[in-house]
């Protein structure tokens, strides 16, 4: 599952990138201003009831057939009041005409988007995770051809758009063929009862995604509305490749929140998984931090109309934001064993603090100082959220934390910024080669602090 998203995402990334240099950071920034609008609102539209029907499927199989005829039309008509929502939220910020327009299509793709989210997580419950991979690759892949099918005709933002919903468009329908398959036609006969139920329980966790997407993503809409298109474009061609990275995060995590709420009830089981859960989670994004921070701007080859004052300034909001995902590669993990056992209101009202404080400061210093600003914003914000995980983790759960492993992680990540910065200042190797003799460094630190042991490789090797 990893390396399917390991292998599509960064190849979309890069095209991506390809794609705001011959559009242009002006027009790109306001249309990621749009984009970051209607993923905000897309991402809260199910109410939370996509997180609600993993858990509550993975505790129950019988939820299927007793609550999907009412969840399917809910989830149908939700999507549909949330686009006039969005259009709605779009006027109000003074986006009109053509904006407008393209602000509906990308959040009616979006919505088809999260819908399909929704729909994956039956099979996520049922253990299916090799096909739900698949699936979570397959519309990158698909919009990934149909992009370069654009580039020799002319790229403009209207034909992106319009390949980015087809694309979307064709999954879902697939999808949909694949649940039927599976599990067979589901009449529609919804109650509201049921609806009414479904709603009270997942709200706490609509409130969660909520936060969540306001607090990661406010930063480029801000930018846009209070300084400039081009500002909010500097800032999204890096937390494009951060969103890539995290990708790693949000495709492991769900497996965990999967297996979390399996064992409900049972802590040591939940801590074996935590303890087990912290490595996994961890130890492969610290070589990527690394990379980002001694070598972010080989990341930006695709641009070659922007200037090296640009380029520059990608590059450091990019070495912000990859601090702000080694928080999240250490501590994103709680929040997943928090939500999927039934702590949903504090996560949600620490990352609510998280977004006040988050807000305020853009307000001060986005006018100042730009797209940094909202880089260091972020990175802030995420440490303050993870602070109070550490907190909230062994009071509400009974889950002790990983103290010895965490420390080991944090010695092993300072000894591999240590190597690194020594091989740019004497080595001079090529970057290729300076990067595998990083990785193999931070190899040597795993074993040499005790985070994976031999005796662990040659147990699974046995149990393989």
């Amino acid at each position: 599952m990893v390396l399917l998203n390991l292998l599509v995402k960064p190849g979309w990334v890069v095209l991506e990138n390809v794609v705001q240099d011959r559009i242009g950071h002006e027009l790109f920034g306001t249309f990621t201003a749009l984009l970051t609008l209607a993923t905000i609102v897309a991402a809260v539209s199910d109410l939370g009831t996509t997180q609600l029907t993993t858990k509550r499927l993975a505790a129950s199989p019988s939820f299927f057939t007793d609550f999907f005829p009412t969840l399917l039309p809910l989830r149908a008509g939700l999507g549909v009041g949330f686009l006039a929502l969005t259009v709605g939220l779009g006027w109000v910020l003074g986006y009109r005409g053509h904006w407008l327009l393209l602000l509906a299509i990308t959040a009616a793709g979006l919505l088809l988007t999260q819908y399909t989210l929704f729909l994956r997580g039956v099979l996520q419950a049922h253990q299916r995770f090799n096909t739900d991979a698949v699936l979570s690759v397959l519309e990158r892949l698909l919009l990934l051809g149909l992009v370069l099918a654009l580039l020799p005709m002319g790229l403009t933002l209207d034909r992106f758009v319009g390949v980015r919903t087809v694309a979307v468009l064709f999954t879902f329908l697939l999808l949909v063929g694949l649940i039927r398959r599976l599990y067979g036609r589901v009449a529609l006969r919804p109650r509201w009862a049921q609806a009414r139920q479904v709603l009270l329980e997942s709200l706490p966790l609509a409130f969660i995604t909520l936060v969540y997407g306001l607090n990661e993503r406010i930063d480029m809409l801000m930018l846009e509305r209070l300084v400039s298109a081009r500002e909010a474009s500097y800032y999204a061609a890096a937390y494009r490749w951060v969103d890539a990275v995290m990708m790693y995060l949000w495709t492991v995590l769900p497996l965990f929140f999967a297996r979390f709420a399996h064992a409900t009830g049972r802590p040591e089981e939940q801590q074996k998984l935590l303890w087990f859960g912290q490595r996994i989670v961890t130890v492969p994004l610290l070589l990527v931090v690394g990379f980002g921070l001694f070598r972010g701007e080989l990341l930006f080859f695709q641009f070659k109309h922007s200037t090296p004052t640009e380029l520059l300034r990608m590059t450091q909001c990019l070495q912000i934001l990859f601090l702000n995902v080694l928080v999240h590669a250490f501590f994103a993990i709680y929040s997943t064993l928090l939500t999927s056992t039934d702590h949903e209101k504090p996560v949600s009202w620490l990352v609510t603090g998280s977004i006040v404080l988050n807000t305020g400061l853009n307000f001060l210093l986005l006018p100042r100082y730009g797209a940094l600003a909202g880089a260091a914003n972020t990175l802030l914000c995420a440490v303050v959220v993870s602070i109070g995980y550490v907190w909230l983790v062994p009071r509400r759960t009974g889950v002790q934390l990983p103290l010895a492993v965490l420390w080991r992680l944090a010695l092993a990540f300072g000894g591999l910024c240590a190597g690194w910065y020594a091989l740019r200042t004497y080595a001079g190797l090529p970057w290729w080669l300076e990067t595998g003799v990083a990785g193999i460094w931070l190899l040597v630190l795993i074993f040499a602090l005790g985070i994976v042991s031999f005796s662990e490789l040659q147990a699974l090797r046995k149990k393989g």
